[in-house]
């Protein structure tokens, strides 16, 4: 296949690298980057110096830095495209390749900010608004490439497990043909909106249970937090269309595991230093990376609240990252809520 990943961001050069050493198949892959210093030192060094520094470059991997308004020479004869940006950046991306007649997914995962609705969209949400301004890309399909992985790790080989979603089996296929090799296993699934939900909430969750770790609170409370955790992302999930199943598997259940216990987790390093008394704005400096949870976890309140769903832990994170409480203010409102019966 020739693969187009657009994005050279860690999880964006990760997957350019897995699918250009895939030993099932010789694809070719082009990876592009936003700006053309950073595609110049990457081929100078061949390696990505900023995100991914140890980990070095294949000598068949093809780098470009085309201006966007240029993207559609790019993308133009690619069997896949795949968008590696922030979910911020998803919308004029898919503007972007507008004229691309090959599947696209994206890898970002979270709900956009929210512009003239009270409230983000998810990526799909996103494709179905421009879908009059990608009648091009309408024959071919979409879909989304997610679950637990971090980018080190996929660079590095080291045994992973996806999930690509789509509603058009085709997509999912291309997907699989892609990226499916002895280190890395991709599953597929047609629930588009549950692998998206499971991305975006995991993320806002993360930063609630590193907060908890770094405050010492026990593993008990750890268990408690993701497993409570994880029915709010279901909750919201069925209120967005998505299916119960999708959250008890990798892009639910792993990415949330992943996320909240790893200790590459940008989420969870961001609820860490909060707890250590680090202001947001040093915890997020010191990153170095985009913890997309800070960004998301508003909009995912909002979300919630538009469609009536209870999520208690979010909202005690947006208070949390607002200055509004303290960090054992958050534990304190969490534990003193009345009870009420599991499976609700």
């Amino acid at each position: 296949m020739k693969i187009a990943v657009l994005g050279a961001g860690a999880w964006g050069t990760a997957l350019a690298i897995s699918a250009c050493q895939n030993p099932l198949a010789r694809h070719t892959v082009t990876l592009w980057a936003r700006s053309a210093e950073q595609a110049a030192a990457m081929q100078a060094q061949r390696c990505n110096q900023r995100y991914l520094p140890d980990i070095p470059l294949p000598a068949e991997l093809l780098l470009r830095a085309d201006a966007p308004a240029d993207l559609g020479e790019l993308v133009a004869g690619q069997d896949l495209v795949i968008i590696g940006t922030p979910m911020s950046g998803l919308r004029q991306m898919l503007r972007d390749t507008a004229a691309c007649t090959a599947p696209v997914a994206w890898l970002c995962k979270g709900f956009e900010p929210p512009d003239s609705m009270p409230y983000g969209l998810l990526a799909h949400e996103i494709r179905a608004q421009l879908a009059t301004e990608l009648i091009a890309n309408e024959a071919a399909g979409y879909g989304v490439l997610s679950g637990p992985s971090f980018a080190q790790e996929v660079a590095r080989g080291q045994p992973t497990a996806l999930v690509a979603a789509s509603a058009r089996a085709e997509v999912r296929d291309a997907l699989v043909a892609a990226f499916h090799s002895p280190s890395l296993r991709v599953y597929a699934s047609d629930d588009v909106a549950g692998v998206e939900v499971g991305g975006a909430v995991k993320n806002v969750l993360a930063i609630a249970t590193g907060l908890c770790d770094g405050l010492h609170l026990g593993l008990n409370a750890r268990a408690a937090l993701v497993t409570r955790g994880l029915a709010e992302m279901t909750r919201l999930g069925l209120a967005l269309g998505a299916r119960a199943e999708t959250f008890m598997g990798l892009s639910g259940l792993g990415d949330l595991v992943l996320t909240a216990t790893g200790d590459l987790s940008r989420n969870r390093q961001v609820g860490l230093l909060l707890a250590q008394g680090q202001t947001l704005q040093q915890a997020v400096s010191s990153l170095g990376h985009v913890a997309e949870g800070v960004y998301s976890a508003r909009t995912v309140a909002q979300r919630a609240d538009s469609l009536g769903v209870d999520m208690p832990i979010t909202h005690s994170v947006v208070a949390l990252l607002d200055g509004r409480i303290r960090p054992a203010d958050a534990v304190a409102s969490l534990m003193g809520r009345g009870p009420v019966p599991e499976l609700t």
